[in-house]
């Protein structure tokens, strides 16, 4: 009886200190992490958690050497790595190129893009330049070269990455979803397309869908899929591959969902970038005789005397990670772990990647030789298995980058913008923005790794200027949970008051 009153006399006091930042006396961090962790929600989940001063020293270890799988959180090595590696000021170049010759204004043969891995050529996100701005400093490129006329093709030329596209442990299911798209030399609207759906009139009735952008003529579209029931969701999957231009959708959309746009994977994003850029070429006067290519599906002849004219550059490596762990772009992350292999081995396969990654993490001092095994850059995969002491131990060995206050600056907030908009939102915003961390969830995973600045420190745009004493007084933190069959909206509070817990106390 003695032992259970203690118990419920805790977790009152630590429900109390959550939410009122008052810390209990005598009681320690790890004990107050334990009571959290023992609620039912939990009860059948693999819960790992390590709380970390920034020097090393463990404030909480609840298996926190069992690697779990980590859903999005493999986005802090990725961006870590790639902003340590390459420098903030890193950006892509997109080369404009030809073969053959120029006669009085005329091209006799084909005029290439050759990508350098930018991933936000033609993207709505914010952070991209334009498309219309983009075609007009290619553009500009050609004519400065005296091209007036092509005659020949425009040519995609994606070989920068070379390897598969997808890592080949992917879900089937995935690899045609917007989130699933793989990362390629030349990339174009972040490697998707959009369709516009909308449910039958009945039950059993054909889904409406239409592909509107970016039109892709050489596409053939199957659509073997249903209007569900009420309350059935959106459960529509495109299934495709690069071996073929060939892609079906398959599955059932609620009769009571409203229409919407479906974003789907596109395997050709060299072949729609080149397409595109024709077209506007043709726009503005600049005639291309032989249409669009795609340097993959076709044996191109000349295309090792290509004579470089001109080049284009990305947004910063620094812009690029901030967006890759605010909106969790796994496209965006799967690129910079590429463009490590590539910078790094002189290849973007997967494999040469691996092995990058493994020398940027080993010269900044952390041992690989235990706790994770990588996949792949984004947390896709579930054989991806970090250990929460690894993401902790890696955190630490950040802090000693340069690259430090930018990839801190990366991390989103909990209640700002970003993935973590709907977390501690009862929080007051003086903890909130002293948490910056990542988030990663997949059936049965949830996990938050990442930083808790100490209490005082003055957040004023961005981080670039944290002193010594910020870096020596930061708690570095991983709670990971797999296996979970509870609701999100039970286990989401239950997290967020563990991270409230430990930010208290800092």
């Amino acid at each position: 009886m003695k032992n259970i009153l203690t118990y419920m006399t805790l977790v009152l006091v630590i429900s109390t200190s959550a939410y009122g930042q008052t810390q209990p006396e005598n009681v320690t961090l790890q004990e107050r992490i334990e009571v959290l962790t023992s609620d039912p929600s939990l009860a059948q989940a693999l819960t790992g958690i390590c709380v970390r001063t920034a020097d090393g020293e463990t404030l909480v270890d609840i298996n926190a050497g069992k690697m779990l799988v980590p859903a999005s959180n493999m986005k802090l090595i990725s961006t870590g790595a790639a902003l340590h590696r390459l420098g903030p000021d890193f950006q892509y170049e997109t080369s404009i190129g030809y073969s053959g010759d120029i006669v009085e204004g005329t091209l006799y043969g084909d005029l290439y893009i050759i990508g350098g891995g930018d991933p936000t050529t033609g993207s709505k996100d914010s952070i991209a330049v334009t498309l219309e701005r983009t075609f007009g400093q290619w553009e500009a490129i050609v004519r400065s070269a005296g091209i007036r006329r092509i005659e020949g093709r425009v040519i995609g030329d994606g070989r920068y990455f070379d390897g598969m596209a997808e890592e080949p442990t992917w879900l089937w299911n995935d690899i045609g979803t917007y989130y699933g798209t793989g990362a390629t030399g030349l990339m174009f609207y972040e490697n998707m397309m959009s369709f516009s759906v909308s449910a039958g009139a009945e039950v059993g009735m054909p889904v409406k869908i239409k592909p509107y952008y970016p039109e892709t003529p050489w596409m053939t579209f199957r659509y073997s899929c249903t209007t569900g029931k009420k309350g059935s969701g959106d459960l529509l999957y495109m299934y495709t591959s690069d071996l073929a231009p060939v892609a079906e959708i398959r599955g059932t959309f609620g009769v009571d969902r409203a229409a919407k746009r479906v974003d789907c994977a596109n395997k050709f994003p060299e072949y729609t970038c080149a397409h595109y850029f024709m077209n506007f070429l043709k726009k503005n006067g600049l005639e291309c005789t032989e249409g669009a290519a795609d340097f993959r599906l076709e044996r191109i002849e000349g295309a090792d005397s290509i004579c470089i004219i001109g080049s284009a550059f990305s947004p910063s490596l620094e812009r690029i990670a901030f967006e890759t762990n605010h909106d969790s772009n796994n496209l965006f992350a799967e690129t910079l772990l590429r463009t490590l292999g590539r910078e790094e081995c002189g290849s973007a396969c997967y494999d040469s990647s691996y092995v990058a990654l493994d020398r940027v993490l080993k010269s900044l001092g952390v041992d690989v030789s235990r706790g994770v095994k990588v996949q792949d850059g984004s947390g896709l995969s579930r054989q991806n298995h970090v250990s929460p002491e690894f993401f902790c131990r890696f955190l630490e060995a950040m802090t000693d980058s340069p690259a430090w206050p930018v990839f801190v600056n990366s991390l989103p907030y909990p209640g700002g913008n970003g993935t973590l908009s709907y977390n501690m939102k009862g929080q007051p915003e003086t903890i909130r923005k002293r948490i910056r961390v990542k988030s990663g969830s997949m059936n049965g995973v949830r996990c938050y790794s990442g930083y808790i600045l100490p209490s005082g420190t003055v957040v004023q745009n961005g981080l670039h200027d944290l002193p010594e004493e910020v870096r020596s007084k930061t708690i570095v933190f991983s709670i990971m949970t797999n296996n979970c069959t509870s609701p999100t909206w039970k286990v989401r509070p239950l997290l967020d008051k563990i991270m409230a817990v430990i930010a208290s106390g800092n």
